[in-house]
């Protein structure tokens, strides 16, 4: 018995709620930046081999991509940092601790641990809600030249002729106006479409949104939690 009590007070005492957002934090961050990187370049190679014959062109974009990937480095490691510390504040927040040091010690330290963490995660909620609006921009992207690929390989799915469909990189603002080609149209858009390396990039793209939506929702419930631990939650 005395093991079994002892089994069931540490599991009473273990911050459930922590353990889950940081593993989802965790989870969200590596998919949003594994996947992330990985369609970043293939995005590199389907705009330097189809979209574009001058290195000029695309040289502004490849740096871009570039600096975006090491943002990426920093991202993984930072929240992998913040994290870990997110756990250990619930631990040293939860009642187990409460009843090793004392309601008044948990009391006063806990709160003031929850209080600096509160509003850090508020300002990383925020920048990371425009990264989440900025991960779905390749998503969209992608997602209607997907569309109009299906348009041309069912051609009586739409009234305009095969030629007319196109994908342009210089509408989006990848390519500068007088990039050439800087677009595909017909067929050719349909072969490129077909290619292993169009889908995956595009699976990618939609993991790394899906990766940036379960980060923000660990950062949201974080925030809840270190709220309800200082009462802000309560009328």
């Amino acid at each position: 018995m005395g093991l079994l009590e002892c089994c069931a007070r540490c599991l009473v005492g273990a911050p459930f709620a922590s353990l889950v957002a940081t593993g989802l934090c965790f989870f969200g961050v590596a998919l949003f930046c594994g996947c992330g990187h990985e369609a970043l370049t293939g995005t590199e190679k389907l705009i330097e081999t189809y979209f574009s014959k001058n290195y000029q062109d695309y040289e502004y974009l490849i740096n871009v991509i570039h600096a975006f990937q090491y943002v990426i480095y920093g991202t993984a490691s930072f929240f992998f940092l913040y994290g870990a510390l997110l756990l250990a504040e619930g631990f040293y927040t939860t009642g187990a601790v409460r009843q090793i040091f004392g309601d008044y010690k948990t009391t006063i330290c806990g709160k003031g641990l929850s209080a600096t963490f509160v509003g850090i995660t508020y300002a990383l909620t925020v920048v990371w809600l425009l990264v989440f609006a900025c991960s779905a921009v390749p998503v969209y992207i992608y997602f209607n030249t997907w569309t109009t690929c299906q348009s041309i390989a069912f051609p009586s799915k739409t009234s305009a002729s095969i030629g007319s469909l196109c994908a342009d990189a210089r509408m989006y603002g990848v390519l500068p106006w007088n990039a050439f080609p800087g677009k595909v149209c017909g067929s050719n858009l349909l072969s490129i479409c077909k290619t292993a390396e169009f889908q995956m990039t595009f699976h990618l793209f939609i993991a790394a949104f899906v990766g940036a939506a379960a980060t923000l929702v660990s950062l949201v419930s974080s925030h809840l939690h270190d709220c309800c631990h200082l009462q802000l939650c309560r009328p």
